[in-house]
């Protein structure tokens, strides 16, 4: 079954003649897959890219090692920064990222399993959301509710102009 927001952002970016790309680092690809759900998404998904490791993150996306350093992959500058360079790698019109603890491990006393921020950039603004889910969701439930998050996002971000 097809998610309703999903749904809409899909017709959204279709009927607008709109392009999309995903970044993406805890979910792996199951983001822009859930896009391509929906026949008819090759007119809209641009590009995606799995940017799992920091290296792929600075090589692909340019974010700066300090962020890491500084912050964390797992952090607000860092969803904000993915999807500033995806904008430009990409030339989409809607850039949307995700980096975030599906686990289990990966966890530290201040960023635990089930934490995840979302980064779109739509119209030169960027929204960086930070989602807390529950540690329990085992690892394949987890990617799919971060999903679940950042087609929120999307949606959240265009309702107005749907």
């Amino acid at each position: 079954m097809i998610d309703t927001k999903l749904k809409k952002v899909a017709e959204f970016l279709w009927k607008n003649n709109l392009t999309i790309a995903t970044a993406e680092s805890c979910t792996g690809g199951l983001l822009a897959s859930r896009f391509t759900d929906i026949a008819g998404s090759s007119s809209y998904i641009n590009e995606s890219h799995v940017t799992y490791a920091n290296s792929a993150k600075h090589k692909y996306l340019n974010v700066d090692n300090e962020i890491f350093e500084k912050y964390g992959a797992v952090s607000y500058e860092c969803a904000h920064a993915m999807a500033e360079g995806l904008k430009k790698l990409s030339n989409c019109d809607i850039a949307v990222c995700t980096t975030g603890i599906a686990g289990p491990g990966g966890e530290s006393k201040e960023k635990h399993i089930g934490l995840i921020f979302v980064s779109v950039m739509y119209k030169e603004k960027i929204t960086v959301k930070k989602y807390r889910l529950t540690p329990l969701f085992p690892r394949k439930f987890m990617k799919f509710m971060f999903t679940q998050k950042a087609i929120a996002t999307v949606y959240d971000v265009i309702k107005d102009s749907i």
